[in-house]
């Protein structure tokens, strides 16, 4: 089966966050090795803009750097200052995969998310917030800054890191994770979380299409060594594919809107059939946030919803029969059956001061 042809990619924008020394670079700079051939472009600190090349060494940054003036970026740019490193690392020639803005250790998460989703670049999306946790000063940090409760509850990923540390690890574990609602919650010694987590990993061909199912799940390539061990154990996946009905849109919303705590992230592309014989649908999901882009079908492609899930504890099989309970082949479409869906498409003046997401 051929993929569809490509089509003008949005890039995301992931919000890294976390207290001084939770190890927010070390999970940067882990990413930056393990791309898997991706570009990162990112956003540092006190540092400014930098564009890099996710195989080269994630030292070698000094010739890139832009001074932003202070470490805290919620208060060293406003949103058009924002926008400004944005474009520059979504410049087409760049080839940039992900940007991943690693915030200082004081910054406020949810300036940062509003930011993002204020920006007014066509070519970049939200991507999500990642808070990391120190979890063997968890209670300490607890203690001395009560807002990290409030931090893991707006969070869409969280990553304890340094669980080698503790005795305790499963208490720490547990308490995160009462703390942050429906978010993921990923356990990690030193910063290790798997690239695809957060973003496609490019192979080491070109990329055919948007989505990298082989990528995600997998061919026997010699790239998926480097992921031997422990950086698959944090998450489970599932690839859906509906080849002959559409999907019902008022029933994929039911499923959207009650996906279970732990599914991170969702993306693809959904063939609602009568409801639109114009366009597919491309869906962006990063825990609670949604986001719908229409799109002409590409000419002479087969049509079909293709997705992706991946998640923390998820129950696969279970997601996989309610997917199927989407599909709909009725010849007719209720005219108010794409109310739910329309939703959370963007229309050219929407207001994006606060986060879509579902209920």
């Amino acid at each position: 089966m051929s993929q569809p042809s490509p089509q003008p990619q949005q890039i995301p924008v992931v919000v890294l966050a976390g207290f001084l020394g939770s190890g927010k670079t070390t999970l940067l700079n882990h990413l930056l090795h393990r791309s898997g051939g991706s570009r990162i472009g990112a956003i540092v600190n006190d540092f400014g803009a930098i564009e890099i090349d996710a195989m080269a060494v994630a030292g070698a940054l000094g010739d890139s750097t832009v001074s932003l003036g202070n470490g805290c970026l919620c208060c060293a740019v406003d949103a058009s200052e924002l926008d400004e490193y944005l474009e520059r690392l979504a410049e087409p020639s760049l080839g940039v995969d992900v940007i991943v803005i690693e915030a200082s250790g004081l910054a406020e998460p949810q300036e940062l998310v509003r930011m993002v989703l204020a920006s007014a670049h066509p070519s970049v999306v939200y991507g999500g917030l990642v808070e990391v946790v120190d979890a063997a000063e968890f209670d300490d940090t607890r203690s001395r800054h009560p807002e990290i409760d409030r931090h893991l509850a707006l969070a869409d990923l969280v990553v304890v890191n340094k669980t080698d540390r503790v005795a305790d690890g499963e208490r720490v574990l547990g308490l995160v994770r009462s703390l942050a609602g429906r978010a993921a919650v990923v356990p990690a010694t030193y910063g290790r979380i798997d690239p695809e987590f957060l973003f496609d990993c490019r192979p080491s061909e070109e990329r055919i299409g948007q989505l990298s199912f082989d990528d995600l799940h997998g061919s026997g390539g010699d790239d998926h060594d480097d992921h031997a061990g422990h950086l698959h154990t944090g998450y489970d996946s599932l690839s859906f594919v509906a080849r002959d009905r559409p999907l019902d849109p008022r029933r994929l919303m039911t499923f959207l809107d009650s996906r279970p705590e732990g599914l991170y992230r969702i993306k693809g592309y959904v063939d609602f059939g009568p409801y639109d014989v114009q366009s597919r649908y491309a869906v962006h999901a990063v825990g609670r946030f949604l986001r719908f882009y229409p799109e002409p079908w590409p000419g002479g492609e087969e049509r079909l919803t293709q997705l992706v899930l991946i998640g923390s504890g998820i129950d696969a099989p279970a997601l996989s029969k309610e997917l199927q309970a989407c599909e709909n082949d009725a010849p007719h479409a209720d005219e108010h059956g794409m109310w739910g869906v329309l939703r959370y498409v963007r229309g050219p003046e929407e207001d994006l001061a606060e986060p879509v997401r579902t209920t």
